[in-house]
């Protein structure tokens, strides 16, 4: 059995070359505040790519994805040992576009802090008296451009994105943050309208895109999972204060309320943690969640 190793190791996903595919494997790491916590979420990386699968079969209408399959059969024998079943995906190599394409349809995080300070979310100006958790009038796109491990992302506006994007694809830059800030905003209306039948609220998300062999724009990475996205119980939604959230928020709020915790969980938290994800997940999907 010919043996892999991962070229790229993320903070929470295992990448692999697979000769004329890519092999994602989503880990139980968890990070949070650019940090890689100590503990691990037992069956997370699977909860990740099964929702993601879901997902990219919910949006394939808006935007091709790079998803292949999903069962560890079709892969090469190496990721048919059970530490990559149910977590790994198959997917088509895609030459990444290297932005964090962010969309906002509620005020809430980092978007309120800045907001309160001078009525703008990453510059762009919102009407006056919004409260925390309120829905926006549309929903907003936020780029920023993607961070080395360890690093900070870096909010940019559509221009700015555009001068990043210019470098790699020289003069491609606008026309293609274009296309992704439009496709980014379809697909979030598109699964937030779904997820509020399911009892979900969106508060927001990111994608990542890149282009195929042919030069289209392709949806890759993950999609809408408890990492990527602020999920929020809509039968206990109030505007004016915080959410509960299904996602990883949970996980943020405990950190820092425990400052001196050193990025280690107890384990009462990542029991919490993962019953919240596979909680979301079985709304979201409306199937049980197999480990």
């Amino acid at each position: 059995m010919k043996e892999y190793k991962p070229f790229k190791s993320g903070k929470v996903r295992e990448v692999y070359d697979a000769g004329d595919s890519i092999i994602m494997v989503a880990t139980d790491r968890i990070s949070a505040f650019d940090h890689i916590l100590k503990n691990k979420i037992t069956h997370k990386g699977a909860v990740l790519t099964q929702m993601s699968k879901f997902w990219f079969d919910f949006t394939k209408d808006i935007v091709p994805n790079h998803l292949i399959t999903t069962d560890n059969n079709e892969m090469p024998e190496f990721f048919r040992q059970p530490q990559f079943i149910g977590n790994s995906m198959k997917v088509k190599k895609l030459n990444m576009i290297a932005m964090e394409c962010m969309v906002r349809g509620y005020i809430t995080g980092s978007g309120w802090a800045s907001y309160q300070e001078n009525g703008t979310i990453c510059g762009i100006k919102l009407p006056a008296g919004l409260q925390e958790s309120e829905k926006l009038p549309e929903p907003i796109f936020t780029p920023s451009t993607k961070a080395e491990l360890g690093d900070h992302d870096e909010n940019v506006s559509v221009e700015q994105g555009a001068v990043v994007v210019d470098k790699v694809f020289p003069g491609h830059g606008l026309e293609y943050v274009e296309k992704i800030r439009d496709y980014t905003i379809a697909i979030y209306k598109k699964c937030a309208e779904y997820a509020l039948t399911r009892g979900i609220i969106i508060a927001d998300t990111k994608f990542e895109f890149g282009l195929d062999e042919n030069g289209e724009i392709v949806l890759g990475d993950e999609v809408l999972t408890p990492d990527s996205s602020r999920f929020w119980p809509l039968d206990s939604y109030k505007v004016g204060q915080g959410q509960p959230a299904y996602d990883k928020q949970f996980v943020r709020n405990w950190l820092k309320a425990n400052p001196d915790s050193d990025y280690k969980l107890p384990q009462d938290i990542i029991d919490k943690t993962i019953a919240k994800y596979i909680e979301a997940y079985e709304k979201l999907t409306g199937k049980p969640f197999e480990a």
